[in-house]
């Protein structure tokens, strides 16, 4: 895995290099090499893909320490379609994770439709939370909760309590993003980039965008509402066992 240091609130990180990148694919219709093109600390502040290598490598150095065995899981970057061990996806999935093959597959262009479609205020730790989310699934899948919490929809179905799981995942990794050695101090802007993100990909506030009405029996991710509040649950108490939204009242 690639190491690189973000510098979000200044400094000059343009002397720092990178290790070789491991652990980094191209997909399909992304024809970037990284490893000759996210150099330095420098390339994270202006490049989505090379500052989200270090958001990866932040989120996976804080599970490698919370998570016994814990298996670091691939990251490919797509454009339009990919195949993965999950089948064929195209780019109107978005980031996701994939069991199958363990690995978490991220489209770049996703982040302008987080704003364009969605309404997301954006900016750079709004992409935080949509990677530490995916690799929230990962971390689920290493302790066994995300085959148990497959499955069905409605406002409070295994499938939404999964992904707000994952939310609260995201707001623990947040919470210790700085100890991790990757990320300056993280301010009440950036947290607010997040928060809003996790908002904005509500069930309900995406039903209503689209579709004109919220049907909660549709459910799958959860609404705006509880998809901040579990974020902000992950972050404020810092620990994984606050997130058991498995049995928590939603």
């Amino acid at each position: 895995m690639a190491y690189l240091v973000i510098t979000l609130l200044g400094g000059d990180p343009s002397s720092i290099p990178l290790d070789q990148l491991t652990n980094v694919t191209v997909g399909t219709g992304q024809a970037n090499d990284l490893s000759q093109e996210c150099q330095t600390g420098a390339d994270a502040n202006t490049r989505a893909d090379c500052r989200i290598i270090g958001y990866v490598n932040s989120v996976q150095a804080y599970w490698s320490k919370q998570v016994p065995n814990y298996q670091e899981a691939p990251t490919t970057f797509y454009s339009d379609a990919i195949t993965t061990g999950c089948g064929n996806a195209t780019s109107q999935v978005g980031p996701f994770y994939c069991p199958d093959d363990d690995t978490v597959y991220i489209d770049l262009g996703f982040f302008d439709t987080l704003q364009s479609q969605f309404g997301a205020e954006g900016g750079p730790f709004a992409e935080a939370y949509i990677i530490a989310h995916e690799y929230g699934h990962h971390v689920q899948d290493l302790l066994g909760t995300l085959q148990a919490g497959g499955g069905g929809t409605g406002a409070e179905s295994q499938s939404v309590r999964t992904e707000l799981q994952a939310d609260c995942f995201s707001g623990v990794w947040a919470s210790h993003a700085v100890d991790t050695g990757y990320l300056d101090p993280i301010t009440a802007d950036q947290l607010g980039q997040a928060i809003d993100a996790a908002g904005s990909v509500g069930d309900d506030r995406i039903q209503e965008k689209t579709q004109g009405q919220v049907n909660p029996e549709t459910w799958t991710h959860g609404s705006a509402e509880q998809r901040a509040q579990w974020f902000r649950t992950g972050y404020e108490g810092g620990n994984a066992s606050d997130c058991d939204t498995f049995n928590a009242n939603l």
